[in-house]
């Protein structure tokens, strides 16, 4: 007889390195903006994604709030809490964060939220039925095949992922509440591509494919095979291994504040943004930030040049100026050359 199912671990995932870092450096830093995974279809995108909720650390929150509230952040408290609670006194409690599943035939209500208007006309009392943005304050919101997503529904997105808030407004009547998540999404190119607009709200975008090496793929099925006979049992062989990560996730979230810079670094950042042609600055500003957060992550305290380069994979190629039938390819060996010739890092 079977034990009970269990999540595909995040440790048993075979390759695809830079897809499992990006989304760990956004488990680490919030602020990076999230990651979009691109790729074929069966290539661990989905998987990756639910996995995730089994590593990711523990949280506070203020005791009955629907919406999560931070005690010690009040500048992104719902109403209720800025009326009702008092850090000195008020009760907290600790919960993971979660992985929020935004589905593709997700209505607009369902999303933001609904208002109920009768008894706001009649009593003049709001009344609040959150939706899944409500849901994915300080948590992980997932899209998979976000590529498919109605434009309104894009829209929204983009308005709260811009604010950190939500706001609800119908016949005069408006609700708003804190919604700052980390956005994640999924997609194969081969079934339409992304507004402009929406890509660039993603700080990091990782491109993935099945494996080459056979030794590789060979692990992906033995793996495969031995969660389907026996998820339990495959899920507690890396238990040990899943700890560990999550707790390297713990103390790199608590390396991250003291991490430091040069202004070479800076200097690099501009360059590289530059030499790639990338449109903007947020562009900079996101690759200096995941560069701080990798850092975080290797457990140091400087910057190093890795760091850069990793973060120049993740965070500028989406980003750069193409032409019409333009070839998408980014040469990384320049991006390579101009890390390790930089001095002063």
């Amino acid at each position: 007889m079977r034990k009970e199912t269990k999540v595909y671990p995040f440790c048993a995932i075979v390759g695809q390195e830079d897809m499992k870092k990006a989304l760990l450096l956004n488990v680490i830093n919030p602020l990076l903006g999230g990651v979009l995974i691109r790729g074929e279809k069966g290539t661990a995108k989905s998987t990756a994604v639910r996995a995730l909720a089994d590593v990711m650390p523990q949280m506070t929150q203020i005791k009955g709030c629907m919406f999560s509230c931070d005690p010690e952040d009040d500048s992104f408290w719902c109403e209720h809490c800025r009326q009702n609670f008092h850090r000195e006194e008020g009760e907290t409690v600790q919960r993971k964060m979660r992985v929020v599943n935004l589905p593709v035939s997700a209505t607009e209500d369902r999303v933001v939220g609904s208002l109920d208007i009768e008894l706001a006309l009649k009593k003049g009392e709001k009344r609040f039925e959150p939706g899944i943005l409500a849901e994915a304050n300080r948590n992980i919101l997932y899209v998979d095949e976000v590529n498919l997503l109605d434009d309104h529904v894009v829209d929204v997105l983009l308005d709260a992922a811009a604010m950190g808030v939500n706001t609800v407004e119908r016949e005069g009547v408006s609700y708003t509440h804190p919604a700052r998540f980390v956005l994640v999404g999924t997609m194969n190119p081969e079934e339409g591509d992304l507004r402009p607009q929406l890509i660039d709200r993603f700080g990091l975008v990782v491109d993935v494919n099945g494996e080459k090496d056979s030794d590789l793929r060979m692990q992906v099925i033995m793996r495969r095979l031995a969660y389907e006979d026996n998820p339990a049992e495959f899920a507690e062989s890396y238990a040990e291994e899943q700890e560990e990560l999550a707790r390297q996730i713990k103390e790199a979230q608590k390396t991250l504040k003291e991490v430091t810079y040069s202004q070479g670094c800076l200097r690099l950042a501009a360059e590289i943004a530059i030499a790639m042609g990338v449109d903007g600055h947020r562009a900079d500003i996101t690759f200096v930030k995941t560069a701080l957060t990798h850092a975080a992550y290797r457990g140091r305290r400087e910057v190093e040049k890795e760091d850069l380069f990793l973060a120049a994979k993740l965070a500028l190629p989406h980003r750069m100026r193409r032409k019409p039938f333009e070839d998408n390819a980014v040469d990384f060996d320049s991006i390579y050359e101009l890390v390790e010739a930089a001095k002063d890092i």
